[in-house]
């Protein structure tokens, strides 16, 4: 099978679609459908035209989803139009979907994209940056996760470990990415830290708020993008800061450290610095060493460099970074950051406008140039 021609047929099956009145976003997922299937059935009986072949089941996987979607607006219609059987309470089904998604069938990271897929309304390319892999990856995950819960019964809840992944995952796409979800993501975890008994959910639920109350100083008048030390902190949410801080504090006095409360500590730190320049970079760094510790992920190592870098000095900030992928997401606008600070405008200007080519939201795309350009007019 070579995956290399799949690639390169891919944009002009998607055009086709398009051209024949799909949606983007629908046919992006029929696309990805026929590629799984493609993957799957080509190498016993490869087709003689295989773009005419892809757009073929991409059509038809494209109409399968457009009656099944009518389908079910028909059944919700009828439902809404009958009147109730009698007095009854509001149910909100929702976290019980992410439990059942989050079956014990599958593995943690599969139950997670699942269920982001299948309840939190993410695409597979955001949910395939999130994970950091390539869509294609994500696209067959998400599809081998379908099948293999296809043929069982969905009344084995997952854990609760696997709903806070979910749940934390779907904030972030929704504070910094296309689709307002946060709000929802808060709701849910509200629910999840009320009925369960786990000091997770409480630090994630703390999290949230605590990132949720700087939303409104995020972005200016024009839409662009605000960075955490120059944002306007009188427009920052206290009733929500005084709420997580205090949810925090109650997690943490259980003494069962984890990921969530950690950078709920971070985050709490931010808030209680009354100007950018008291932040408490060293008591931060500290904690970023505590994550590190938990996750051992990259994307902690590389907000640490950060930290490092403001508490000891840019040249200890660019040796932490040293030892990390370049490819990570958004290494480049750490590097540039930090060379800036050292005095180093050239190569910071370099970096800015190599991580806007890279930036992942025009929001932030614009920032990174914006800092490019101003680096090149000072040198």
């Amino acid at each position: 099978m070579d995956e290399g021609l799949l690639r390169s047929l891919t944009p002009g099956v998607l055009t086709v679609l398009v051209r024949r009145g799909a949606d983007f976003a629908a046919a992006e997922d029929a696309v990805q459908d026929a590629l799984i299937e493609a993957l799957r059935v080509w190498p016993d009986a490869p087709p003689r035209d295989a773009r005419g072949w892809l757009v073929t089941v991409a059509w038809r996987r494209f109409l399968d989803a457009t009656r099944a979607d009518a389908a079910r607006h028909r059944r919700e219609g009828r439902v809404e139009e009958e009147p109730p059987p009698g007095p009854a309470s509001a149910v909100d089904d929702t976290l019980q979907l992410y439990f059942l998604c989050a079956h014990p069938s599958l593995t943690p990271a599969s139950a997670v994209a699942l269920t982001l897929r299948a309840v939190g309304g993410l695409t597979t390319r955001q949910i395939a940056q999130a994970y950091l892999v390539p869509e294609a990856t994500m696209a067959q995950r998400i599809s081998r996760a379908k099948r293999t819960v296809s043929g069982v019964r969905l009344d084995r809840p997952g854990d609760v470990a696997t709903v806070l992944r979910v749940l934390y995952l779907v904030f972030n796409e929704g504070y910094s990415g296309d689709v307002d979800l946060a709000a929802e993501a808060i709701r849910l975890t509200r629910q999840l830290a009320a009925a369960v008994d786990h000091p997770e959910a409480a630090g994630l639920l703390a999290l949230m708020l605590l990132h949720h109350a700087r939303r409104a100083a995020r972005t200016a008048p024009d839409g662009s993008l605000v960075p955490l030390a120059e944002q306007d902190r009188g427009r920052w949410d206290t009733a929500l800061i005084t709420e997580g801080v205090g949810i925090l504090q109650g997690a943490l006095a259980r003494d069962r450290l984890g990921e969530f409360q950690a950078q709920a500590a971070i985050a709490a730190l931010h808030a209680d610095a009354p100007t950018a320049g008291e932040t408490d970079w060293a008591q931060i760094a500290e904690w970023y060493d505590e994550l590190a510790r938990l996750t051992d992920s990259p994307v902690v190592r590389l907000n640490r460099a950060v930290a490092v870098g403001e508490a000891e000095g840019p040249r200890a900030g660019l040796a932490a970074l040293a030892g990390l992928d370049a490819s990570l997401p958004r290494h480049a606008a750490v590097a540039a950051y930090l060379h800036e600070r050292d005095g180093d405008l050239e190569t910071a200007a370099r970096l800015y406008a190599e991580a806007a080519h890279k930036a992942p939201n025009l929001a932030e795309r614009d920032h990174l140039t914006r800092q490019a350009a101003r680096l090149n007019a000072r040198r």
